[in-house]
């Protein structure tokens, strides 16, 4: 079952869809010994990353850091490029889900900071630290971005304050913090200034498990070190982190601004409910409005879109979106005391509302110039509105992006300009795509056993 693809996460791929490299959506699974070319405008700028849409390879290390230059909302004088944050296992995550699928989250044993971290078994530790020096005085940009396949994590340095200047792919208001929440999927950019030498000279840098929504072998030793041009020492740091409250929530909305003002409209209201169930096998299955997605990779909805074929099977999870430049209003709620990242393809969406509890009538909706973003942290038990324009044609994808869930059906996609995706579809590059895979699963005997996204 090596089949693949790669999509660039949080790009909107404006009148590009076929270039989104979702699997069973945008395209077959790229068959080993194949190739297949990504083309997409670079028209936002700031901190994203590119993974694997095929199972759960994502988490098994295909995924890398985007960079698009463009203007930042406040002054730094070094750009650190990307810290990534990863949850990480011994095991692989193939394994794990069938964990997931039988008994529930599994437990992870580590985690690591740009793709390094200590290890202790049995008293034999492993593994090194990420470490950076930083020149006294000098302001740095970092580009954090959460890997994770299910661990929600609290970044800080000691005794230093971030600036945080963007948001996904969406610079915001500058704000400070201490201690920043950063979900599954999630980006922030911040600015740190080394100017605590009366302080120290070497410090922790934290990306703290979240134990309150998944567990973790390791939570109290995700870390890095700064250290300061002016350090003489190779010593772990003394410092001490900053006080935290032990919970998988998103950044304050009132805290996430984007610089360009832009406002929302109340539009066309579509609710999805999320809950847990067992299929005919006796596995966890997560469902979107009642339907738990599965479909198929060599039968991508944008091949039955140039059909027009509009028989999609009733797990196929499709809400159509007709109407060209509406607003539409989706409610995400759930009964259940997890949380969830969620995540929409092919658009930045504006936060109306977020919070714990039932989702009715007396709760405001913001939608003066709201947080837009591409993933938004479902809250435990409560509900998530967002909304967005229908303002490109396509097959987008919606999901909760802890690896588990979307492997066990959390998912729909909207179809959305039905009439207008047809023309920019490249039947040659989709044809080819798909018989190069059906070939290779008839030599192999591959058959799937996921959601297909």
């Amino acid at each position: 079952m090596n089949g693949t693809s790669i999509h660039f996460h949080g790009i909107r791929q404006n009148y590009t869809n076929q270039h989104d490299g979702v699997v069973s959506i945008t395209q077959c699974p790229t068959a080993p010994g194949s190739n297949y070319t990504y083309t997409w405008r670079a028209t936002q700028y700031g901190t994203t990353w590119y993974h694997s849409h095929f199972a759960l390879q994502a988490w098994e290390g295909v995924f890398g850091g985007i960079k698009i230059n463009g203007p930042a909302t406040a002054n730094y004088d070094v750009d650190l490029g990307h810290v990534f944050l990863n949850d990480w296992s011994h095991e692989t995550s193939s394994s794990l889900e069938i964990v997931s699928e039988s008994q529930g989250p599994p437990t992870l044993e580590n985690a690591l900071i740009n793709g390094t971290n200590v290890y202790n078994d049995s008293g034999v530790v492993t593994g090194s630290r990420f470490e950076t020096t930083w020149e006294v005085g000098t302001s740095y940009r970092l580009r954090l971005v959460s890997g994770a396949i299910d661990t929600q994590f609290k970044f800080s340095v000691d005794n230093h304050t971030m600036l945080v200047i963007a948001n996904d792919l969406v610079p915001i208001v500058p704000y400070n913090t201490t201690v920043l929440n950063i979900g599954m999927g999630q980006r922030y950019d911040v600015i740190i200034t080394a100017d605590q030498e009366s302080i120290g000279t070497d410090f922790w840098m934290r990306a703290i498990p979240q134990t309150a929504c998944s567990n973790n072998d390791n939570p109290d030793n995700i870390k890095g070190i700064v250290r300061y041009s002016t350090s003489i020492s190779s010593d772990d740091p003394e410092t001490t982190g900053y006080d935290y409250t032990n919970e998988c929530v998103d950044e304050a909305m009132s805290d996430l601004v984007p610089y360009l003002s832009k406002n929302a409209e109340s539009g066309t209201s579509l609710l999805e409910a999320v809950t847990l169930g067992r299929n005919t096998d006796n596995y966890n299955r997560w469902y979107m409005n009642s339907t738990s997605m599965v479909v198929e990779w060599n039968n991508p909805s944008l091949l039955q879109v140039y059909e027009n074929d509009t028989t999609f099977t009733d797990t196929s999870g499709v809400v159509r979106l007709d109407t060209a430049n509406e607003w539409v209003v989706f409610v995400i709620d759930t009964t259940m005391p997890v949380p969830h990242p969620i995540h929409l393809h092919g658009h930045d969406f504006n936060v109306l509302a977020q919070g714990t509890g039932t989702y009715d009538s007396s709760v405001t909706l913001n939608l003066d110039n709201p947080p837009r973003r591409d993933v938004a942290m479902l809250p435990s038990a409560g509900y998530l509105v967002i909304a967005f324009e229908t303002d490109n044609p396509g097959a987008w994808l919606m999901h909760c992006h802890i690896g588990w869930h979307t492997s066990e059906g959390f998912a729909i996609q909207i179809l959305e300009r039905w009439d207008e995706i047809e023309p920019l579809i490249d039947y040659d590059v989709l044809e080819d795509n798909c018989n190069a895979w059906d070939s290779y699963v008839e030599a192999n005997s591959v058959e799937q056993d996921d959601s297909g996204v």
